[in-house]
């Protein structure tokens, strides 16, 4: 049975969850016996946080302050005690004395355990060994924790269960706090930035009738009272760019897109994008508004230019690389695409290992998968790859003078896509016909393929202006800035197959 009176830091203990869950509730009926329920304490006057006091211990030495947490260790020794608990900010040690709280309240700590929320009341001091504590005076308990924390050397490491119980997880690992306290930060930076540019912040449906804006496999939802199929939005593009038709020349929206497909350390169904438009301006323009992104969240984090990911040094100095498609291609795999014919570039991606399905694939097709499965991997260091095939860029307007490659850029970190950009297509009968060519694609079992929004198609008809729109993936940001592997590690709840008990 787990010893409440300890550390519990003993890696050796065996601990009977059901037993110590079995005491604890037990010590809660008793303290309900006795008129103390902890649970009808509604709230407690903290006067600071751990951080305050330990930043400023000069200016706290000898004067009163309550402070309030998580006893997360504990160690009693006869009349006196020592304990540290875990606020929002941090630790802070507690030190009891009978002498100073009185027998009946020291024998009520005693029978406290290591979880227990509580509040403690108490001058600031130092103690020999030089740890800025508290010496309590009197203390509250504030909420029962029935069931016991996982122990601090090797009760929860296993990932599976961080990410099913986040909130252990900061409670035994605070230093996992850390990634979502910077992702905080990125998105007020990046809120802050696009506000000083005149964007205006924006909230589109969540719930669609058609799944478009991006090549990608929708959740399907039904809504009773209209009997009609719905869909999770996949990506915000197409509302937003009805906004710049209607006037709104400069909006964003930042917020959640689902997407129903495959998960591994790139990919969560449930993820945060930017995606903002900006009336009169292209993909060039676009490009220069991700380097000020990624600089301004660099400065406004304290760090940069040169960063390390995954163990790996990456100079993240402006101008970033900006090389087309067609170029990475022949300088990663030797594929030339204005020198070969589409037979030849076929067997010359089949003969490196490209699966392509379609044995009549068009050039632009063959192209992009070459890149895919040949390129983008070899992409550290920032890079802008531009001019996709029209091919694969539905929504993107036509590079003038070459009709088979659009306006379009990908940007790359760590063999990463960090964001999708356009100089928009706003031309209406373009764009109906690569609809039509979508929808062919869909029918023939493309299940990524978009929907024709012929909604859509009419706002562009009354007039998009050239306008340049821009996604950046939120999420591989904050991984990129805090050196994690998966963006389970940066998402709070992260999608996960529930697990389920008895029979």
């Amino acid at each position: 049975m787990q010893n409440n009176n300890q550390t519990n830091e003993n890696p050796a203990a065996e601990i009977d969850e059901n037993e110590v869950a079995r005491i604890r509730r037990e010590k809660l009926d008793n303290l309900k016996a006795d008129g103390k329920n902890p649970f009808e304490n509604v709230k407690f006057p903290r006067t600071n946080l751990s951080s305050e006091i330990l930043s400023d211990f000069a200016s706290f030495e000898n004067k009163t302050v309550s402070v309030a947490g998580r006893i997360v260790t504990r160690r009693i020794m006869g009349k006196a005690s020592f304990a540290h608990i875990l606020d929002g900010d941090g630790k802070i040690q507690v030190y009891l004395k009978i002498d100073a709280v009185g027998a009946d309240k020291y024998d009520e700590w005693k029978k406290l355990d290591i979880g227990d929320i509580a509040g403690f009341t108490g001058k600031v001091f130092m103690t020999h060994k030089g740890e800025i504590s508290v010496a309590v005076e009197t203390f509250t308990l504030l909420s029962k924790s029935l069931l016991p924390l996982p122990e601090k050397f090797h009760g929860l490491k296993d990932n599976d269960l961080r990410y099913r119980q986040r909130y252990l997880d900061v409670i035994a690992n605070p230093e996992v706090k850390t990634a979502f306290i910077i992702r905080s930060k990125i998105i007020t930076s990046i809120r802050r930035l696009l506000d000083s540019k005149n964007f205006l912040e924006v909230e589109t449906p969540i719930l669609n009738t058609i799944a478009g804006g991006a090549n990608a496999r929708p959740f399907i939802t039904h809504h009773n009272t209209l009997n009609l199929d719905m869909y999770m939005r996949i990506a915000p593009e197409l509302y937003l760019k009805r906004l710049i038709v209607g006037g709104f020349d400069r909006v964003y929206e930042l917020g959640r897109m689902f997407r129903n497909e495959g998960m591994d350390v790139k990919h969560n169904p449930e993820f945060t994008m930017l995606e903002l438009y900006q009336a009169y301006a292209d993909y060039n323009d676009m490009m220069d508004l991700t380097e000020e992104i990624y600089l301004t969240v660099m400065k406004d984090l304290g760090i940069g230019p040169v960063i390390e990911y995954q163990g790996e040094k990456i100079d993240m100095s402006a101008p970033f690389e900006r090389k087309t498609m067609k170029q990475a291609v022949k300088e990663y795999t030797g594929i030339d695409y204005d020198a070969m014919t589409r037979e030849e570039m076929f067997a010359a991606a089949n003969a490196k290992g490209v699966e392509i399905a379609d044995k009549n694939a068009s050039k632009g097709n063959i192209l992009y998968a070459a890149f895919d499965a040949l390129v983008e991997e070899k992409l550290n260091k920032p890079v802008f790859i531009t001019e996709y095939p029209v091919e694969v860029s539905p929504l993107a307007k036509r590079v003038n003078g070459n009709p088979d490659f659009t306006y379009r850029f990908e940007f790359f970190i760590f063999a990463r896509e960090m964001g999708n950009a356009y100089s928009e297509l706003n031309d209406p009968v373009d764009q109906r016909s690569r609809f039509e060519a979508q929808a062919a694609l869909k029918k023939k079992g493309d299940e990524e393929a978009q929907d024709t929004d012929d909604d859509y198609v009419t706002a562009l008809e009354y007039g998009l202006p050239p306008t340049g729109g821009l996604g950046l993936g939120i999420d591989r940001m904050v991984m990129l800035f805090t050196d994690s592997s998966s963006i389970r590690d940066v998402i709070l709840f992260p999608t996960m197959k529930p697990i389920r008990r008895g029979v």
